[in-house]
């Protein structure tokens, strides 16, 4: 063996159990595990007020089509015939007409029977921001355990020499919850006080 290559054996052993590689792989992790908590926040910013906006749409379909029914029944409950009245065309011919109208109103309820949506829109909704809650816990306490990992390893022996002297390495930042209440899921607004 030379002397070359007696000096570089150690040199190479100490540099690689001083973090050269370590430190940086760790500070990389930590840098992905950031970017799956921005991408966490950012899906439920573009998926929650979609999920809103589909389940108000079917919520007023449907609340227009009962309200429709509603409205006609109680147009076809207001027109009494008695039997006296049979002899009189024109009363007969109101009460057929709040009777059509009732038929007609429960024409569109018939028709979207099978696919009325609401209900499902709006348990599609909850699952969809429960299942949105915990990815973005999941990918806070990723990072945060990422951030501790490096951390650590930049403050411990051997790791600190080389997180110092080859890197600079600085301590990286935990998540936390900047404003008050906001660890907790968006309040969602259906306009109805509900």
């Amino acid at each position: 063996m030379t002397l070359r290559a007696a000096l570089l054996l150690p040199l190479a052993a100490a540099t690689a159990a001083c973090g050269v590689n370590s430190v940086p792989t760790a500070e990389e992790n930590a840098k992905a595990r950031w970017a799956d908590v921005q991408a966490a926040y950012q899906r439920r910013a573009d998926l929650i007020p979609n999920l809103v906006a589909t389940a108000k749409g079917a919520a007023r379909f449907e609340q227009n089509t009962l309200e429709g029914i509603t409205q006609a029944r109680a147009r076809a409950s207001s027109v009494q015939l008695s039997g006296d009245d049979l002899a009189d065309a024109n009363k007969v011919q109101q009460f057929a007409a709040a009777q059509a109208a009732l038929t007609v109103a429960y024409r569109p309820l018939q028709e979207a029977y099978p696919t009325l949506q609401s209900q499902g829109n709006f348990k599609t909704l909850m699952d969809q921001l429960e299942g949105t809650e915990n990815r973005i816990n999941i990918a806070v306490k990723d990072y945060n355990s990422a951030v501790q990992a490096y951390n650590t390893r930049i403050r411990t022996f051997p790791d600190a020499i080389g997180a110092k002297v080859f890197y600079g390495a600085k301590p990286l930042t935990p998540f936390q919850a900047v404003t008050p209440g906001a660890d907790r899921a968006p309040t969602v607004d259906f306009g109805n006080g509900a």
